[in-house]
């Protein structure tokens, strides 16, 4: 068995790592990395880390620690693009990019309602979110992205309450191939399959779901 005082003694130390990540993690968040590239979050996404709507910048309170880290690492590499993004990426070290994933991801997020994909599917970004478009292999978006795209694990991000302009231009991204961070290219043939017209009313139909009442 394991001495008590070696259990306490671990306990501790692994305490202590935990504060100094989260110090470490919210100095990113509000000040920015040691690099002078890395600008502090909040200055684009919210003192709340809730994101700025009018600007097109998304939510990242809340969301998983794994999904937020392998998007970072995807702008370092160039798998997915952003004039903003990819110079701070590439100023954060490993340690920061733990620290203040794991910061945002603690953070306060909203309570989304889930939609059942029972209830009748009406105008274009609704039926496409809870049905899809099957005739063109594209399979509904919640099958992914979870009930109403409140997101699924850390490989599928909440859609849900994202602001319109940034699902818009992720998905303008995919259609266009400056995005192909996803295994299998999967966004990549699903935003290909869609007109413009569909992209701009699946991004409006998540972008106002956080507003709306959970229906049977």
């Amino acid at each position: 068995m394991i001495p008590l005082d070696r259990m306490l003694l671990s306990g501790l130390m692994l305490l202590l790592v935990q504060t100094a990540h989260a110090v470490e993690g919210q100095k990113v968040f509000t000040q920015g990395g040691a690099q002078p590239g890395a600008t502090a979050c909040l200055a684009c996404h919210g003192a709340d880390g809730m994101g700025l709507a009018p600007a097109g910048f998304p939510r990242l309170a809340g969301l998983p620690a794994g999904y937020l880290g392998k998007q970072l690492h995807d702008f370092r590499s160039g798998a997915r693009t952003s004039p903003v993004m990819q110079p701070l990426a590439k100023a954060l070290s490993e340690e920061e990019i733990t620290a203040v994933t794991t910061t945002l991801a603690a953070m306060p997020a909203p309570k989304l309602a889930p939609v059942s994909r029972s209830q009748v599917a009406t105008g274009v970004g609704e039926r496409l979110a809870l049905r899809g478009a099957w005739e063109r292999q594209v399979p509904e978006c919640v099958s992914c992205h979870g009930p109403g795209g409140v997101g699924v694990g850390t490989a599928f991000p909440p859609l849900a309450g994202q602001p319109a302009s940034y699902l818009v231009a992720q998905l303008n991204a995919w259609r266009e191939g400056t995005r192909h961070n996803d295994p299998n290219d999967l966004m990549g043939h699903i935003a290909k399959s869609l007109s413009a017209e569909e992209v701009a009313a699946v991004a409006d139909y998540f972008a106002t779901l956080n507003s709306q009442e959970a229906r049977p």
